[in-house]
């Protein structure tokens, strides 16, 4: 329950500390994000704002229903909508058409940031879950193997729930207590000591320590 903004992670690199040692920190661009909606305790049963980020310049791409949502607020079609949930009284100093940029955060801040982690596709069970795998001694044809899934007899069948080869990744993931390093408002960067989910040029969200 605590505000923040959406950018996309730029890439890592590493920066020098006073004490001389290096510091790898993950680049991210954040922002200008506007206030599209602002929920109240009264009409919606619950405190949060709404935002957008990459305002779309093609505005046949959105719906009508959509199109309408953005009127209302009086700013352009964006690519990404979040909302934050805010605690009660915080929404007030939020208005909409508002925009929200890196200024929000200062160096030495400890935040979270949420992304979705790298596609993997289809793998085994060695690389999915960690299984150990066979001998891999020659002739052992069971190097990469899961190995037994369940009794013959009784139940006779595999239970829900096993961990099985299938789809690795593409998964929502929350690193916390990341620290921040440098925000330069100037460019809508703010750099993050660590690594952060995703891929260069994904979506990743920033929230303040709630």
């Amino acid at each position: 329950m605590s505000i923040g903004i959406l950018g996309k992670k730029v890439g890592m690199t590493q920066l020098f500390g006073d004490t001389g040692d290096a510091v790898p920190v993950t680049i991210i661009e954040a922002g200008p994000c506007s206030v599209i909606r602002h929920r109240t305790t009264d009409a919606d049963g619950y405190e949060a704002i709404q935002i957008g980020y990459q305002a779309e310049r093609q505005v046949r791409r959105v719906t009508k229903p959509m199109k309408g949502h953005f009127d209302k607020a009086k700013v352009a079609p964006h690519k990404y909508l979040r909302e934050f949930r805010l605690k009660a009284g915080e929404g007030a100093q939020y208005t909409v058409g508002q925009m929200l940029t890196v200024g929000l955060f200062e160096p030495g801040e400890s935040v979270r940031v949420t992304g979705v982690t790298k596609g993997k596709g289809f793998q085994g069970g060695v690389k999915r879950w960690g299984y150990r795998g066979g001998p891999e001694t020659h002739g052992s044809m069971f190097h990469r193997a899961p190995g037994s899934i369940g009794a013959s007899s009784f139940p006779s069948r595999v239970f829900k729930g096993h961990h099985m080869p299938g789809r690795m990744g593409t998964d929502t993931s929350t690193v916390k207590g990341l620290k921040i390093v440098k925000v330069l408002p100037e460019q809508n960067l703010v750099l993050v000591k660590g690594a952060v989910p995703g891929p260069a040029g994904g979506l990743v969200t920033i929230r303040k320590r709630g």
